[in-house]
């Protein structure tokens, strides 16, 4: 059976994306950070409720060693990786004139460098697993590289800048990975608009209705629709480079 890696797996969209590549048939590695006990628990509903099998892995991505570790422990898991799906992110709401150093490069350093890092270290499995399958019409799709971003690496964010900096990067080195990586691995990104996670709990009623007066279709995302891009980058075997904006219509490219 095929192996995915999803990073940041434990909770919201990373989650999602891990159950939704479980039902596609695909054993799954669990990564998070701190989040233990939720990430077990997703790998547990995952052995439990789909024919699939799963583990959690604790990894910080943004630590080259880490990263490395992660996909080492990927591959003993499960003999081989088809697909990486960068999800792992952190946030922080701060204005310009109060963010330090250390804060910025705290972000880059998830965001960024954990996407280059997983990327990096899984490169030669990735092509070993491209080498062993001959894709064509009835077989499986070439192994990718699926980087989540979001709709602020377009707009840029007034208390933000570090995080929207951080995406806009992830969708220049989508861009640099599928060229250097083709033909044997495809490498996209999803760039998501306003989804409905425990990280957007905190947002007050008024916060609400002013973004959703600003999303044609009038709702939130869902983490399934994040996961439903992600399943079709991963399967769309004529698409490398590109990024996939998944906004409901709040940002038309």
């Amino acid at each position: 059976m095929p192996a995915a890696l999803v990073t940041g797996a434990s909770r919201g969209i990373g989650r999602a994306i891990a159950e939704r590549f479980a039902r596609d048939g695909y054993d799954v590695v669990v990564n998070y950070v701190s989040s233990a006990q939720k990430a077990r628990a997703v790998a547990e509903t995952i052995r439990t409720e789909t024919g699939s099998d799963a583990v959690a892995v604790r990894a910080d991505v943004g630590d080259p060693d880490d990263a490395a570790d992660l996909v080492d422990a990927t591959v003993e898991a499960f003999g081989g990786l088809s697909h990486v799906v960068n999800n792992a992110g952190v946030d922080q709401h701060v204005y310009t004139e109060d963010l330090s150093p250390e804060d910025f490069d705290s972000v880059m350093d998830t965001n960024v460098n954990g996407a280059f890092n997983v990327t990096k270290a899984a490169l030669p499995h990735l092509r070993e697993a491209a080498e062993q399958d001959t894709p064509d019409a009835d077989s499986a799709p070439t192994p990718s590289v699926t980087n989540v971003s979001s709709i602020l690496a377009y707009t840029g964010a007034p208390v933000e800048c570090h995080y929207a900096a951080s995406k806009a990067g992830l969708l220049g080195l989508t861009k640099s990975h599928a060229g250097d990586f083709a033909p044997e691995v495809r490498v996209n990104a999803i760039a998501p608009g306003h989804v409905e996670t425990d990280m957007t709990a905190d947002r007050t009623e008024a916060e609400k209705e002013a973004e959703l007066a600003e999303i044609p279709v009038e709702r939130y995302g869902q983490p399934a629709d994040i996961a439903d891009a992600a399943a079709y980058l991963r399967d769309a075997g004529f698409v490398t480079g590109e990024t996939l904006n998944v906004n409901g219509g709040e940002l038309m490219r």
